[in-house]
C-alpha cells in the first residue's frame, strides 16, 4: 500500500521487485501520475481514496476506484439543492485535482437541474491554507448573493473554514453549508470533538458513504476498538480499505485456479531510457496483468461494506451515500441518496428489488434538518448582499397612456398604475430590497419593449417594470412574475349607430336564415302531413281544406299552437324534433330581437380580426408593441400595410380620415382609448390571451417571491382598488354592446337544420317503404308480371289511390271488389257446367 505522501523514486524502488498490484494512493495527484505508469506495467491499480471523477477508465484502463468516485457525490447534492428549490450555490474548494475537478462535476450536475455555482472560490491545497486566505474568501461570499455553501476540500482546510465562518457570523441562521465526505469522515474517527470544532459545524448538512449493517461488519468494529484502545474510530473508508485487501486475495486465487503463473516481461520502451536517477529500465511488465484486472472487475462478493460487484463503467455497483446532519449533541441521520432512488428515507437496499422511481414523494423525502442559527425552517437560499448595490429597475418612459407607467417631468421619478403595483407587492416581501428606478427610452416616442426586455439578458437591468406584456419569445430570456392584470390583443374600428325603425323585427336573422327557416316550416308541414293523411281525419278532407291544413299547421308549430292530433309514431317522432328546433330559433329570435330594441347598435365592416386579416385595409398599431411582430408572423400580414401609431390622438384621426381601416392594440390601451372615443368599437373578441407581468433574468429567486405578492394584492382586493384608481373611466353608452348588431347566420343552426332533415327523410322512406309492402299485400296484380304496358297508367291511379284513401276505406273498397269478383266467377262457372250437360244431352 502507498502512503499519503512519498517520494517517487521510493514507489518506483517498490515496483522493480516485480510488483502485480497496487493498493492506492489516497490522492488524486498521486493516482494520475501512477495510472501512467500502471498503464505501461499491466499493473492494477487500486484505490479507495483517490475519487477524482476525471479518473477515466478510457484513458487509465489499470486504475480501478473501489469507492464511489465524486461524480456520485455531486450528484447527490445537486439533487438536495434541486430538492430544497434553492438555484445558486456557492462552491468552496481545495486547489486539487480532485476537488476542482469535483467541483466540475457538481456545476455540470447542477445545470442539469437549471442551477448553477454563482462563485467558485479557491483555496491552497490542504493543509496549507492560511486562516487569512480563507477569511479573504469569506469575506467576498459574504457580500454575494447566495447564501447556500458547498465545501469540498479535506478535514484541516474544511475545519478552518467553518472557524473563519464562525467569526464572521455566517454560521447563523439564513446560511447552508453542504460539507462533503470529509466531515463525516472527522466526525466517524474522532470520538471526541473539541467545544470549539462542535460548535462551528452546527447545521452543517455532510455526506457519508452508506455501508449495510451486517454481523460481520459489527465484529470486525469490535475487533478494531480492541485493537486501537478507542483511541481512534473507525470510518467507512477503513471498510473500503479492508474490502480492497480481499478483493485483491480473491482476484488472485481466481487467477492461479486458472491455471495462470506470475511471469514478467522487459518493457522496451523503458529500456530504452536507460538507468538514470528513475531506473525505469528495472521495470518490468505483468504478463498476466490484463486477466488479473478482469477477475478485479468480475469481483462478485459480499464483504463488510456489503455487496461488492462493479458496473459496465467500473464504479461500484449502486453507490449510495447517508445524509447526515451535525446537531448540538453529536449528528443526526436525516435520510439517504442512491444512483438507483435517489433521495430516501429509507435505507437504498430496501428499494433495489423496486421499479426505480426517482419522482416518487415517499422517496424523495428528507427528514427536519437543524439548519446553522438553529432553525428548522428551510432557508431562503439567497439574500440580497449588503454591498451597498441597489436593484437596477428598467422602466419605460411612455408619452401616451401615461396612466400605466411615466416619468414625472423634469426628474427621474415614475409613477403609474403599474409602478404603484411594484411598489405594493414589494412591501409584502420579508426582507427588505433596496432598488432604483432608470427611465428607457428617448421621452419622444414609446420605447421598444423588446429592446427593453432584452436589457435584462445584456446586464443593464436587474428587473423591468410597467406594461411589459407576457410573450412567448420574451419567456424565453427572462422570467416573468404572476400576471397582475390581463391583457389581449383586440380590433377597434370605426362605427355608426343603427337605428331602430319598422323592421326591426326582421333583423335578428339574415335573409338566407329567413329563407331556410321558412322553407323547413312548409317541409315538415308537408312531411306530417303525408305521414298522417291515410289514418288521421283531421288531415283529410277536400283539395282546399287540405292545404289549409298544411299551412296552418305548419306555422302554428312556431308558437306550438297546433290543434291537429298527430297519431303515426313516424308523424310524432317528425313533429318532437321540429318542436325541439322551433325552440331553439324561437329563443335565439327573442334574445336577439331583445338585444336589437333596447341596446345601441353598431355597424362597422370590420367584423373581427379574420375579416380584417382577410381585407387589404391598413392597420394601426401602438410603438414599441409586440403587436407588430404578432401580426407579421403569426397571421402572416404584409408589413407594408402596418401603420404605427403614437398616441389615442394619432389613433383617432387615423381612424377618421381613413389612414387605417382599424387599430390592433392590448385590451387595456383600448379601454382607456374608448372612454374618450365613443364613435369607435371594438370589433370581434380577444384573439390572443395574456397578461402583463414584471420581468427578472432566469431562475432570479425575487421573481417567485413577487409572484407570491401579487396574488396576495389580488385576493386582498388591493389590486383591484389600484385599477380602479388609475385606470377607471367613465364608459361611453356605445360600448354597452359592441356586438349586439350581429345576425344570427345559418351556419349558428345548420347541425339543427340537418337533424331535422335527416328525419324528414327517414321517415318519408320508411313510409313509402311500408306503403309498397301494403300495396302488394292487397293487390297482388300490381305484381303480376303478365300485365302488360298498356295497364301501367291504370296500376298508377290504382296506387295513387291507394295513397289517397283511408287505410280502412281501402280494406272495405278492396273487400268488396275481391267479393264482387268471386261472384262472378261462381256465375261463369254454372254457365260452364250448364253448356256442358247440354252437350252431353245432345
Amino acid at each position: 500500500m502507498i502512503p499519503t505522501s512519498v517520494d517517487f523514486s521510493v514507489l518506483l524502488a517498490f515496483m522493480e521487485t516485480d510488483t502485480v498490484a497496487i493498493l492506492g494512493p489516497q490522492n488524486a495527484v498521486m493516482a494520475h501520475v501512477l495510472s501512467h505508469l500502471a498503464n505501461e506495467l499491466h499493473v492494477p491499480l487500486l484505490s479507495f481514496t483517490a475519487l477524482d471523477p476525471s479518473l477515466s477508465p478510457l484513458q487509465y484502463p489499470y486504475f480501478v476506484q473501489t469507492a464511489p468516485n465524486d461524480l456520485f457525490q455531486m450528484t447527490a447534492i445537486a439533487e438536495i439543492v434541486s430538492f430544497y428549490g434553492w438555484t445558486e450555490v456557492i462552491a468552496i474548494y481545495s486547489d486539487d485535482d480532485q476537488s476542482r475537478n469535483g467541483v466540475t462535476a457538481l456545476g455540470d450536475k447542477l445545470a442539469e437541474r437549471r442551477s448553477r455555482i454563482s462563485y467558485k472560490a479557491a483555496l491552497p491545497p490542504d493543509p496549507a491554507a492560511k486562516r487569512s486566505q480563507v477569511q479573504d474568501e469569506l469575506i467576498k461570499i459574504l457580500g454575494m448573493e447566495s447564501r447556500v455553501i458547498v465545501l469540498h476540500t479535506f478535514s484541516k482546510t474544511g475545519l478552518l473554514v467553518f472557524d473563519v465562518a464562525q467569526s464572521l457570523g455566517m454560521m447563523e441562521k439564513g446560511f447552508v453549508w453542504i460539507a462533503t465526505t470529509w466531515l463525516s469522515t472527522v466526525l466517524d474517527s474522532s470520538l471526541t470533538l473539541s467545544p470549539k470544532v462542535a460548535n462551528s459545524i452546527q447545521g452543517v448538512l455532510t455526506f457519508r458513504p452508506h455501508t449495510r449493517d451486517s454481523k460481520g461488519r459489527k465484529d470486525f468494529e469490535s475487533r478494531w476498538n480492541k485493537l486501537s484502545n478507542g483511541s481512534i474510530g473507525l470510518n467507512p473508508y477503513g471498510l473500503y480499505a479492508y474490502d480492497t485487501v480481499w478483493m485483491i486475495a480473491h482476484a488472485l486465487k481466481l487467477f492461479f485456479d486458472q491455471g495462470n503463473t506470475i511471469s514478467f516481461s522487459n518493457d522496451s520502451n523503458l529500456s530504452n531510457l536507460g538507468g538514470g536517477i528513475l531506473n525505469l529500465g528495472a521495470l518490468s511488465i505483468f504478463d498476466g496483468g490484463s486477466k488479473l484486472l478482469s477477475n478485479i472487475l468480475q469481483t462478485n462478493m459480499t464483504g463488510l461494506t456489503g455487496p461488492i460487484q462493479f458496473s459496465t463503467d467500473r464504479s461500484p455497483l449502486y453507490p449510495s451515500y447517508e445524509v447526515i446532519n451535525v446537531i448540538e449533541n453529536g449528528y443526526q441521520l436525516i435520510g439517504y441518496w442512491s444512483n438507483y432512488s435517489g433521495l430516501s428515507i429509507v435505507p437504498p437496499e430496501t428499494l433495489y428489488g423496486k421499479p426505480a422511481n426517482r419522482s416518487s414523494s415517499s422517496q424523495r423525502l428528507l427528514s427536519t434538518v437543524v439548519w446553522p442559527g438553529g432553525v428548522t425552517v428551510k432557508p431562503r437560499g439567497w439574500v440580497f448582499p449588503n454591498n451597498g448595490r441597489y436593484l437596477r429597475i428598467g422602466v419605460p418612459s411612455r408619452v401616451s397612456y401615461r396612466d400605466f407607467v411615466s416619468k414625472v417631468n423634469g426628474t427621474d421619478d415614475v409613477r403609474g398604475y403599474c409602478i404603484d403595483i411594484f411598489l405594493a407587492a414589494i412591501k409584502l416581501l420579508p426582507y427588505a430590497v433596496p432598488y432604483k428606478f432608470i427611465p428607457f427610452g428617448d421621452d419622444h416616442k414609446n420605447p421598444s419593449y423588446a429592446e427593453l426586455v432584452n436589457q435584462i439578458t445584456a446586464g443593464k437591468f436587474d428587473a423591468v417594470i410597467g406594461d411589459i406584456a407576457i410573450v412567448t419569445n420574451r419567456t424565453r430570456a427572462v422570467d416573468f412574475t404572476q400576471p397582475y392584470t390581463e391583457s389581449g390583443l383586440v380590433v377597434v374600428a370605426p362605427v355608426k349607430k343603427l337605428n331602430s325603425n319598422e323592421w326591426a323585427f326582421l333583423r335578428p336573422f339574415t335573409p338566407w336564415m329567413w329563407v331556410v327557416t321558412s322553407t323547413f316550416f312548409l317541409v315538415v308541414g308537408a312531411v306530417v302531413w303525408i305521414l298522417e293523411h291515410r289514418i288521421n281525419d283531421e288531415f283529410r278532407g277536400p283539395p282546399k281544406k287540405q292545404i289549409v291544413t298544411v299551412l296552418w299547421f305548419s306555422f302554428s308549430t312556431m308558437f306550438f299552437a297546433h290543434r291537429e292530433n298527430t297519431v303515426s309514431t313516424l308523424g310524432r317522432v317528425v313533429l318532437i324534433i321540429w318542436l325541439f328546433v322551433v325552440l331553439i330559433i324561437n329563443s335565439s329570435y327573442t334574445a336577439s330581437l331583445t338585444s336589437i330594441l333596447t341596446v345601441q347598435q353598431l355597424s362597422s365592416p370590420i367584423k373581427g380580426i379574420d375579416s380584417l386579416v382577410t381585407s387589404n385595409e391598413r392597420i394601426g398599431y401602438q410603438v414599441g408593441s409586440f403587436a407588430e411582430n404578432y401580426l407579421i408572423e403569426e397571421l402572416n400580414i404584409a408589413k407594408t400595410r402596418l401603420i404605427a401609431l403614437g398616441s389615442p390622438e394619432e389613433y383617432a384621426r387615423a381612424l377618421i380620415n381613413g389612414t387605417v381601416a382599424a387599430v390592433v392594440d392590448e385590451r387595456p390601451y383600448v379601454d382607456l382609448f374608448l372612454s374618450e372615443y365613443c364613435q369607435f368599437s371594438i370589433r370581434g373578441q380577444e384573439f390572443t390571451k395574456g397578461g402583463w407581468g414584471f420581468a427578472f433574468p432566469r431562475d432570479s429567486p425575487l421573481a417567485i417571491d413577487m409572484s407570491t405578492a401579487i396574488l396576495t394584492l389580488s385576493e386582498n382586493g388591493d389590486l383591484q382598488k389600484l385599477h380602479s384608481k388609475w385606470l377607471a373611466r367613465k364608459v361611453c353608452g356605445s360600448q354597452i354592446s359592441e356586438s349586439g348588431s350581429e345576425q344570427l347566420q345559418i351556419q349558428s343552426f345548420w347541425g339543427l337544420f340537418l337533424i331535422c332533415g335527416v328525419a324528414c327523410f327517414l321517415a318519408l322512406f320508411i313510409y313509402f317503404c311500408m306503403m309498397l309492402r301494403q300495396f302488394s299485400r292487397y293487390s297482388p296484380e300490381v305484381s303480376d308480371p303478365s300485365i302488360g304496358a298498356s295497364s301501367r297508367s291504370r296500376r298508377i291511379q290504382t296506387f295513387l289511390s291507394f295513397a289517397d284513401d283511408k287505410v280502412d276505406d281501402w280494406k272495405s273498397k278492396l273487400k268488396r271488389k275481391r267479393d264482387d269478383e268471386l261472384s262472378n266467377g261462381y256465375a261463369k262457372e254454372d254457365e260452364s257446367v250448364v253448356g256442358s250437360q247440354r252437350m252431353y244431352i245432345s
